[in-house]
């Protein structure tokens, strides 16, 4: 990050490009909402949550089409995902409050 003042300048600027919101004329990519793709990824670890407890109670039972390494590489998974989600979580509520916390 540049500090002088003219790169300072020049950086704001790139952001408020980016910042922009798009426009038929300039929307490269279809916009898309945040809480969407939030409630999205964290159906998506409930679904490996709960896709990990059927092994696993399979596997309990003593199905036979059910083996250990997969129910332990299914509850990685879920363990992984869930834990990269709630790391997503503290950065937006740690992002948040540093917004809330800027002097206007």
């Amino acid at each position: 990050m540049d500090i002088s003042a003219a790169g300072l300048l020049t950086e704001m600027q790139a952001v408020k490009g980016e910042l922009q919101p798009l426009t038929p004329a300039n929307s490269a990519a279809p916009h898309q909402d945040f809480s969407a793709l939030l409630t999205q990824a964290v159906n998506k670890v409930n679904d490996l949550q709960q896709g990990t407890d059927s092994l696993r109670t399979r596997f309990e039972l003593g199905d036979d089409s059910v083996s250990l390494e997969q129910v332990m590489i299914s509850a990685q998974k879920s363990s992984l995902a869930f834990e990269a989600t709630v790391q997503v979580r503290n950065k937006v509520v740690e992002a948040y409050k540093t917004i809330m916390n800027m002097p206007v």
